[in-house]
């Protein structure tokens, strides 16, 4: 279930460029492996600003363990139109280097994934004009890590990487209709009331944890918006406990801001939307074993079947 309203808001004050820090020129052993492959493009996605694509021959398997890849890097590529240009060009604080958006055409990132984490890792970015000539570039140090959850400009890379390494369906869970489980809603004062999903894309298991993303939304009783939580969130199911591992937090008042929290497991009290979430969560966990143990490296290597590399 897509959530109306949650990316516009979001992307109101959620940067996922990085400025700061002195340029580089590029590594010449560098642009040439990623020209290379400037024909094996694969696009991914794409909007009104933005075109994404990555080049399959490139995704390398650079670590793993027990058989499970730890670590994936992989070259991925972005067109911009003019509205596009003049946007990254803002957020990334080079309107010195590239006064004119109109002569950005494209980027090209080296990246590394970290499946386990839902981390991806922007090492190196160099921009383009149309001809190909790089007209900025960065090599990032430290480099630039992200955590990947239904928000993140890196989502449609992240799922594209994973899926050409492991046999899951990373994209597939990304799109598909029940994506967003619906954990509990009730009624407020007034009668409003407040909702509370479950991303499935994010869901995975640590030991006996389930690592989630919630999102949570309360509206007046017009259906108008009044706050949202976004939460990371350990949930250990058998024992009832749940803590807030990070999130955010927006009012009409104030928008955006970090959720406060003390990082301590507590107990989910029986009755109440909280403790209806618990018993389906827990269902979730039963149901989907091999989703939640997809990129594990402490289980058998058959548990996490992953894709030959020629």
């Amino acid at each position: 279930m897509k959530r109306i309203g949650r990316t516009a808001l979001f992307l109101a004050a959620a940067a996922v460029f990085t400025a700061g820090g002195p340029s580089f020129d590029v590594p010449t052993i560098a642009v040439p492996r990623v020209e290379a492959a400037e024909q094996q493009w694969t696009w991914i996605a794409s909007d009104q600003k933005y075109g994404k694509f990555y080049a399959p021959s490139n995704v390398k398997i650079k670590s793993q363990m027990n058989g499970v890849a730890t670590c994936i890097t992989a070259w991925i590529k972005t067109s911009y139109t003019p509205g596009g240009a003049q946007e990254a060009i803002a957020n990334y604080g080079i309107e010195a280097s590239i006064p004119d958006p109109r002569v950005l055409s494209y980027s090209l990132a080296l990246v590394e994934v970290i499946p386990q984490e839902r981390k991806i890792t922007y090492i190196q970015e160099n921009f383009y004009d149309a001809s190909g000539k790089v007209i900025w570039s960065k090599v990032y140090e430290p480099p630039k890590e992200y955590e990947v959850n239904s928000q993140s400009y890196e989502e449609d890379y992240y799922v594209a990487l994973v899926d050409q390494v492991f046999y899951h369906g990373e994209r597939a869970m990304k799109d598909a209709p029940d994506r967003w489980k619906l954990l509990w809603s009730s009624e407020t004062a007034g009668g409003g009331s407040t909702e509370a999903m479950a991303d499935m894309t994010t869901m995975r298991l640590v030991g006996g944890n389930l690592i989630y993303w919630e999102w949570q939304e309360t509206k007046n009783k017009d259906g108008e918006l009044l706050e949202v939580k976004h939460m990371k969130k350990s949930l250990n199911p058998d024992q009832g406990t749940e803590k807030i591992i990070r999130g955010d937090v927006w009012t009409t008042a104030a928008g955006w801001q970090e959720l406060k929290t003390d990082g301590r497991y507590e107990a989910i009290p029986k009755g109440g939307g909280a403790y209806h979430g618990l018993e389906r969560l827990r269902a979730i966990v039963k149901g989907y074993q091999y989703w939640l143990n997809r990129y594990r490296t402490d289980l058998p290597q058959t548990a996490n079947a992953k894709k030959d590399k020629k």
